[in-house]
């Protein structure tokens, strides 16, 4: 009989996968499901983007093993974002490294840093890589709850003085998924400051940087002064541009933290089919018009979701940035959980929404709402929620009743 593997035996059940086996079995039954449940984007990536996949995959050549930290074309134009964007400098020979996704990026950025037992500091509720990268990595996570940026921080400061051995890496995600907040640069000079006292090294993944609404842009960790020496960022294509089946991605910051995360790339991988970081190194250096419009429809989207769930009888914070909404259970469900919450929605409304919990313990008492859907189909989606709502009493009891007949 083989032994259950180590590492398998860290990492708990996929807790999306409950909801996604709902999904898929009601599909298959012919029930129209709306489904907000994955932070997948809808929209076409830009024509000039797929125009020069489509071009450099017509060379005889472009079938070749690639450069794993990236080709040094698409590396200078992610440099150049970051000159743009935030006004800072980097090397593109030492301070980038183009990754297959930023998901990949931060797992192997986890390889590359973490020795057996080394203690991280992981805001909860967070994206699951951000926690089980580590823990893969063979790491041990201190959770801090983050439901605000200042309280994760407070946290932080408590959790380091009770560490042993000390913290090593402390991780910041803002825009956060799956809580929508933005912080600003005082923000990232408190982290940094807290960084340095505490001897830790900083993971700042900012995915959703150029999904925003209604603040100024959100700011890079980059930019704070020094956070260089203890710091890297992990960014991503995929919602920006609409590339997120393209799996392009970058760590940025500290030359020695990237030197490592190259170097187990290099053992791992030879980077991404060279097309496809030719056209990224296109959607970089090009026409910005895109980002602009992809980010206008979130926007609309955003909108019509708050309202039109509002008129259903169910109150969302308006979220000021990144593809999702960080909603509170209806009161009538706040007893029932959100896992439960998130089957019954499905069941009897054909809505598909992620369950809090998937994105640690802090996180229950909520849902994840991707603005995934077009805005027609939102609205079909509040009216679904307004009929559930109006028999909540009734499917509650009905759940009741089926979980005590098992």
């Amino acid at each position: 009989m083989i032994p259950d593997f180590h590492r398998i035996r860290r990492l708990p059940p996929y807790v999306f996968e409950e909801v996604n086996r709902l999904k898929a079995r009601l599909r298959g039954e012919g029930v129209d499901i709306i489904d907000f449940g994955m932070g997948n984007p809808d929209m076409p990536t830009p024509r000039h983007i797929v125009d020069k996949l489509i071009e450099t995959a017509r060379d005889p050549k472009s079938g070749r093993y690639s450069a794993s930290k990236g080709i040094l074309g698409l590396r200078r134009a992610m440099a150049g974002y970051y000159a743009n964007r935030f006004g800072v400098t980097l090397n593109p020979e030492t301070e980038v490294v183009a990754t297959l996704g930023s998901k990949e990026g931060f797992a192997n950025l986890a390889q590359a840093l973490t020795a057996p037992g080394d203690v991280i500091i992981c805001p909860n509720p967070a994206y699951p890589i951000h926690a089980y990268g580590f823990i893969m990595a063979g790491g041990v996570i201190r959770h801090v709850p983050a439901l605000t940026p200042e309280a994760y921080l407070s946290g932080v400061s408590r959790a380091v003085r009770h560490s042993a051995p000390p913290a090593s890496v402390l991780i910041v995600s803002y825009p956060s998924n799956p809580t929508a907040q933005w912080v600003d640069l005082d923000f990232y000079k408190d982290a940094i400051a807290l960084a340095r006292k505490h001897d830790m090294l900083v993971l700042s993944d900012i995915a959703y940087s150029e999904i925003y609404f209604d603040n100024n842009p959100p700011p890079s960790i980059l930019q704070v002064d020094g956070a260089r020496d203890i710091a890297v960022e992990v960014n991503s294509l995929s919602k920006t541009y609409a590339m997120a089946g393209w799996r392009v991605g970058m760590v940025v910051g500290n030359a020695r933290m990237c030197a490592a995360l190259a170097r187990v790339k290099s053992y791992l991988d030879y980077g991404a089919f060279t097309p496809i970081q030719v056209a990224a190194t296109a959607a970089l250096n090009g026409p910005q018009d895109c980002v602009a419009e992809i980010r206008a429809i979130y926007k609309s989207r955003r909108d019509v979701l708050v309202s039109s769930m509002a008129r259903a009888g169910w109150d969302i914070p308006t979220p000021p940035a990144s593809m999702f909404a960080w909603a509170p259970l209806p009161e009538a469900f706040r007893e029932a959980g959100s896992m439960v919450f998130s089957k019954l929605l499905i069941e009897e409304a054909g809505v598909a929404v992620s369950p809090g919990v998937a994105f640690g313990e802090y996180g229950e008492g909520y849902v994840r709402i991707g603005l995934v859907e077009n805005e027609h189909r939102i609205r079909q989606a509040a009216r679904n929620v307004k009929r559930f709502l109006d028999r909540s009493g009734q499917i509650l009891s009905g759940a009741r009743d089926l979980a005590s007949a098992t």
